[in-house]
């Protein structure tokens, strides 16, 4: 059976109310909290930081996969497994020595991650695919929540399963932006193993079942 992993992204909670939030996700389906961290430089939007990060950590209960969106994310490696982070995913696009960045990723006891932006080829991971835990696949344009999503994202899956596939890697594929429930079984079956919903969560009437739901459509 196919359990497909899902990860409310907390870019789009209640930051009034950040900690019932994060209490929702923990006594829900979920199995992910996925954080986006943004400077403002590398993508047009500033997210938050250390602090509130720390304070998330300090009460979630389940696996922290955070998603840098920044210039030089090599000198934070440190600083984000010191504040818990299980997962630690910086962009394809923001790194030039990708291999190292990802060993020192793994030297800090994370899981290492590679997001790609939606202009970016999936063949240019092949080299570094067997280093790589979790490859987030961007299906919008990174920066903002509630954008609509690139129908070229199934493609880029299936191209980078055969990839995974050839290798025998242990990559997951993980699917971030636009995920609701009309297109979130399509992506499990285009070989998704991850998928990340922030909007379609947050702003349902009952984020839980939403969680639910999703969870049960995904997993067959």
């Amino acid at each position: 059976m196919k359990n497909t992993l899902i990860a409310p992204s907390v870019l789009s909670a209640d930051f009034a109310n950040l900690q019932r939030d994060i209490e929702m996700i923990n006594n829900s389906d979920a199995d992910w909290f996925h954080i986006d961290i943004m400077d403002g430089v590398f993508v047009p939007n500033i997210s938050f930081g250390m602090p509130v990060l720390e304070a998330i950590t300090r009460h979630a209960k389940k696996t922290i996969d955070v998603h840098l969106m920044i210039v030089n994310p090599d000198q934070y490696i440190k600083t984000f497994a010191a504040l818990g982070a299980t997962n630690l995913t910086v962009h394809y696009e923001a790194c030039t020595h990708l291999h190292r960045t990802l060993q020192a990723i793994k030297a800090e006891g994370m899981k290492a991650g590679i997001a790609v932006n939606p202009h970016t080829n999936v063949a240019l991971l092949e080299d570094v695919i067997k280093d790589t835990d979790v490859v987030c696949m961007m299906s919008v344009n990174p920066g903002f929540g509630g954008q609509s999503f690139i129908e070229n994202t199934y493609s880029k899956i299936k191209q980078l399963k055969e990839i995974i596939v050839k290798h025998n890697a242990p990559t997951l594929i993980e699917v971030d932006g636009g995920v609701n429930d009309k297109n979130a079984k399509l992506l499990v079956e285009a070989g998704a193993d991850v998928l990340v919903a922030g909007n379609f969560v947050f702003k349902s009437d009952n984020p839980t079942q939403t969680i639910a739901d999703l969870k049960k459509l995904t997993s067959f």
